[in-house]
């Protein structure tokens, strides 16, 4: 008598990496990277409130209630830096890896992004912020004082910042460290200077506008782009 055939067992789905999107965030840049290293991911999207805050939904996953983060399983990871490189250290399969030439580079822009440039770009921010959200009789001082303490202040290092990244750039000609792919310096300058550029009064130079319009035409960033959703800093190619 002929044996019973053994039933297939269907094979265990592999959860997919979330990733807990905010739009207009710097999740955005997450998305590209898993995109160009083909990575399954899912999103969970979250909207920022009329305040242009993060909802407090986001503090279940993180309890700063900060974007990005993703979840792997049962890990919880928090911070655009950390996640860049746990993605490409798990998940690159040797991508993302700058050439030997280009090692210092990828590390030293890798945290310059947000350690020197954006704590520059947010205080800007907030002060525009700050007269905007001001009782209406006090606009028209505060104004004056934090454009003038903006314009003082910040303007002229913003500028040196500017000068710096042209030159980097004009040296790579590519990417931030230079080589045929985008490494973690990319994933993370990316955000900084999308934001910048998107301000006409930007002191960005060609080089550093050219290069955010060069990440804006690749595939994979579009790609990231139609699944994250609006985006303040870039646009789907009609």
């Amino acid at each position: 008598m002929a044996e019973s055939p053994v039933a297939q067992q269907p094979a265990e789905e592999v959860p997919k990496l979330i990733v807990h999107h905010l739009n207009d965030s710097r999740s955005q840049r997450i998305l590209w990277l898993l995109e160009e290293l083909d990575v399954p991911y899912e999103i969970k999207h979250y909207q920022r409130t009329a305040e242009r805050l993060a909802p407090p939904e986001l503090k279940a996953v993180n309890p700063l209630g900060n974007a990005p983060v993703i979840t792997d399983g049962s890990l919880n990871l928090a911070e655009s830096g950390a996640i860049v490189e746990y993605i490409i250290q798990k998940y690159g399969n040797g991508r993302a890896q700058p050439p030997e030439s280009g090692k210092i580079d990828n590390l030293y822009y890798t945290h310059y992004a947000e350690a020197s440039l954006m704590p520059l770009l947010v205080s800007k921010l907030i002060y525009r912020i700050i007269p905007e959200r001001s009782p209406f009789l006090l606009r028209p001082i505060l104004k004056g004082v934090f454009s003038m303490v903006s314009a003082k202040m910040l303007d002229p290092r913003l500028k040196v910042h500017a000068e710096m990244i042209e030159t980097h750039l004009a040296k790579t000609d590519s990417f931030f460290a230079g080589g045929a792919e985008p490494t973690s310096a990319d994933y993370m300058m990316v955000f900084a200077l999308e934001a910048w550029a998107a301000d006409p009064n930007s002191s960005l130079g060609p080089k550093s506008k050219a290069y955010v319009e060069r990440i804006h035409s690749r595939p994979a960033y579009i790609r990231g782009l139609e699944k994250g959703g609006e985006y303040a800093f870039a646009k789907v190619p009609s």
